[in-house]
């Protein structure tokens, strides 16, 4: 196992792996779905595998399909009694990268939207989460619901409702559109990392969503969900190639993908080398051993690859005869044009996490 110790969150990633990540940033649109290059793992055959790409085991479906009913029942009170099960799901693995973990289509797409429903319209309103926008402005919250007491989604908020700047020189007010169209780019759940510092601050963290870390643990039971940050990407957007470093201990990595394709780039083990590895929506990857500090990046945002299914969302649809529009309706097809990515992971190994982590 490698070790986070003598790894600085400020070092440069190696000249080969810096020039793969230029080479896919700038990869025409025309181009990805034919190079060779790019692993897509939903079009994976288990019967003919890419070179270097192994199956490390499959995963029950069965077993997932209880995780995935418990956490639908959270919501709704009822199974997806008419949801087909799918085949045992292969975990693929590469040579190349060891401790590397990638599964195809993990999540289905009732499990998708539930997930995606949560972290948005209840976890992102909640004041104990902090965003990129609190870092330059005083960022308030919808009213609280009666029926949750909870604040509502920002989705169901006035979209002219504005944010004033902490320093009215540098920025100009922001309102509630400008906040959900653009200007949000992550969140974060648990402990709250300090991007500026590239430390978490020390201190008792918020808890992280209880359910979330549940269904998780069920696909990963060797990471205790303690932190997360959620991502946002539009066409155009990226993230740089970088390592994650900053906790305490060496436990793996759950990466999450919902709504539009992204080109993520991992390194070999030697630095010399890396893959470009096509996640789509429900595709999952779990980054343990020696990739558990792989330099990664997204260089590429793949537009208009959100599948049909989820393409409406925070929309509902239409509504039945007789019930009101649904209150996101304004926003309907917002996700279709954004990559949403969940990272995450373990902070330490204190005994008040893993006491935690049993309750679960």
């Amino acid at each position: 196992m490698a070790q986070i110790k003598g790894l600085s969150a400020y070092d440069r990633p190696p000249e080969p792996v810096r020039l793969c990540y230029k080479k896919y940033s700038k990869i025409a649109l025309s181009e990805i779905d034919d190079d060779p290059g790019i692993l897509d793992l939903q079009r994976i055959d288990p019967d003919q595998l890419p070179d270097d790409v192994t199956i490390n085991r499959y995963m029950s479906s069965q077993d997932l399909r209880l995780a995935f009913d418990d956490f639908y029942r959270g919501g709704h009170g009822a199974t997806e009694e008419d949801a087909p099960l799918t085949e045992d799901i292969p975990v693929y693995a590469h040579k190349s990268i060891s401790g590397l973990l990638m599964i195809p289509a993990l999540f289905p797409p009732t499990i998708q939207i539930e997930l995606l429903s949560r972290l948005f319209h209840r976890d992102l309103p909640n004041p104990e989460h902090q965003t990129n926008l609190h870092l330059h402005y005083d960022v308030t919250y919808p009213e609280v619901s009666e029926d949750t007491h909870m604040p509502k989604s920002f989705f169901a908020d006035d979209p002219t409702r504005s944010f004033q700047p902490k320093d009215p020189q540098v920025h100009k007010p922001l309102t509630v559109q400008n906040l959900l169209e653009k200007k949000l780019r992550w969140v974060t759940l648990g402990g709250q990392y300090d991007w500026t510092a590239k430390v978490y601050p020390p201190g008792t963290p918020p808890e992280f969503p209880t359910d979330i870390a549940k269904l998780l643990r069920a696909a990963f039971p060797e990471t205790s969900a303690q932190a997360a940050i959620l991502n946002l990407y539009s066409a155009g957007d990226t993230l740089s190639v970088h390592r994650d470093v900053s906790e305490e201990c060496d436990v793996g990595l759950i990466s999450v993908s919902f709504g539009c394709d992204g080109l993520f780039l991992a390194s070999h083990d030697d630095g010399n080398g890396c893959e470009i590895i096509r996640l789509r929506s429900g595709d999952t990857v779990y980054m343990n051993g020696k990739s558990r500090f792989a330099w990664h990046g997204v260089p590429k945002i793949l537009p208009s690859t959100c599948p049909k299914w989820l393409a409406n969302w925070p929309s509902s649809g239409e509504s039945a005869p007789g019930m009101p529009p649904s209150p996101y309706e304004m926003w309907k097809g917002w996700i279709s044009s954004k990559r949403v990515n969940l990272n995450v992971r373990q902070m330490t190994t204190t005994q008040a996490f893993e006491e935690r982590a049993d309750r679960i």
